[in-house]
């Protein structure tokens, strides 16, 4: 991993910036863009790039979820176990998702008000089950908790990794990847763009009352089918590939990925900021239209994720311990902030309601009482739930057989 402890140097520092990107976007929005507030440069940007984010966090996945098969394939060894990488990502995703799904649900109705029909009960349904981004009916799976909307995708980007690495595999035989298998990535990227393409022509959406005015569900018909989980696992498979580049290049080190880390880092930064200041709209659709400036962003984030773990000195400064300790929570963080910012608006601080915050000093106020309750939270998810099961879950794992055990049963 080319670092002294073994860390994936950048990694961490991406993982902690799109949690907060996210976080501060949902913020921003309740600012009033006619106020003094709205005026700040920082305030359109973080109002506009919120999504990107997301976009982060769907390659960083990509890149790290990769990591093993690249390996075992450029080894000349069978595909990793599956048993074992479902189990992993079943236990990382899914007791926190469930949880603040569940909080978000109940809370939706007994304090919010909304009603208990079939339509709310189906879209939590289809959010416990995982699937909840396949219609535009369910996308948001839940009222007042709207970030959790991405899980979906990410796990049906979960499921379509590996069988992208099943056919690599398969093509490949035993013998090693190298640059070959790399090139040869590009038509699982091939084959993902052609599907979301299919979908965005083929899928039906209900056009009447479209956009974010018309709540969640309007919100949803407008992003729908460009939103769609080929056009998101398009996304996480930049990330797979440059997982793969990483793996052949980053034997080497040097200063010179410094200075291209650091470039690329400000090239991720300007793009973010210069489409806050002068794009329309938050979603930047792409390439066929994917979300999120594809395929340039992408790569730009793949860049980095590639040349910073080569680095002699920018990586260990990115990931210095604040930076890993937030990414360690950044899960409870992106799906708890929300809910927190509703209930401070319902029970304290009602003018921080969607586009009516003015006054400087009490969006301060409140937003570090949002923040800094949601990190309270995100911290206990994680050391009381997310990392005993994590480390319950590894204990369930199948491990492999030494060639010396298998002969030894013979």
């Amino acid at each position: 991993m080319n670092a002294d402890d073994g860390r994936l140097y950048g990694a961490d520092f991406v993982r902690a910036s799109a949690c907060f990107i996210v976080l501060f976007h949902h913020l921003a929005q309740r600012i009033n863009p006619r106020s003094a507030l709205g005026d700040y440069d920082a305030s359109q940007v973080f109002n506009a790039v919120g999504g990107f984010g997301v976009a982060m966090f769907f390659v960083l996945s990509g890149f790290l979820l990769a990591r093993p098969f690249w390996k075992a394939l450029d080894q000349g060894r069978p595909l990793p176990s599956l048993h074992n990488y479902a189990l992993r990502r079943a236990a990382r995703i899914i007791p926190g998702f469930w949880l603040a799904l569940t909080v978000s649900f109940i809370l939706s109705i007994t304090l919010f008000g909304f009603a208990l029909d079939g339509w709310l009960v189906l879209r939590y349904v289809a959010g416990l089950l995982l699937i909840s981004d396949w219609h535009w009916t369910t996308l948001f799976p839940v009222e007042i908790n709207g970030p959790l909307w991405s899980i979906g995708f990410e796990v049906s980007s979960y499921v379509m990794l590996p069988l992208g690495f099943v056919a690599l595999f398969a093509l490949y035989r035993g013998r090693h990847g190298g640059w070959a298998a790399r090139l040869s990535w590009l038509g699982v990227l091939a084959v993902a763009l052609l599907a979301h393409w299919l979908f965005v022509q083929f899928v039906p959406v209900d056009t009447t009352q479209r956009g974010f005015g018309y709540g969640l569900q309007g919100g949803a018909r407008g992003w729908m089918p460009r939103f769609n989980p080929f056009g998101f696992f398009a996304i996480f498979a930049m990330g797979a590939l440059a997982s793969g580049v990483q793996l052949l290049v980053g034997r080497y080190r040097s200063a010179l990925f410094d200075a291209l880390s650091l470039g690329g880092i400000a090239l991720v930064a300007v793009t973010l900021w210069e489409f806050g200041l002068h794009e329309g709209g938050t979603e930047g659709f792409g390439w066929l239209g994917v979300p999120y400036l594809f395929p340039s962003f992408p790569l730009m984030l793949g860049f980095v994720l590639v040349v910073t773990p080569s680095s002699l000195v920018v990586g260990r400064v990115l990931d210095n311990r604040l930076i890993r300790y937030l990414a360690e929570i950044s899960f409870g963080i992106y799906v708890w902030h929300y809910l927190v910012l509703e209930v401070v608006r319902l029970f304290w601080l009602p003018e921080i309601g969607h586009g009516r915050m003015g006054e400087p000093g009490a969006f301060l106020l409140g937003s570090a009482v949002i923040i800094g309750i949601t990190m309270v939270i995100a911290t206990l998810s994680y050391r009381w739930m997310e990392a005993p099961i994590i480390a319950w879950a590894r204990t369930l794992e199948k491990r492999p057989v030494a060639p010396e055990a298998v002969g030894a049963a013979v």
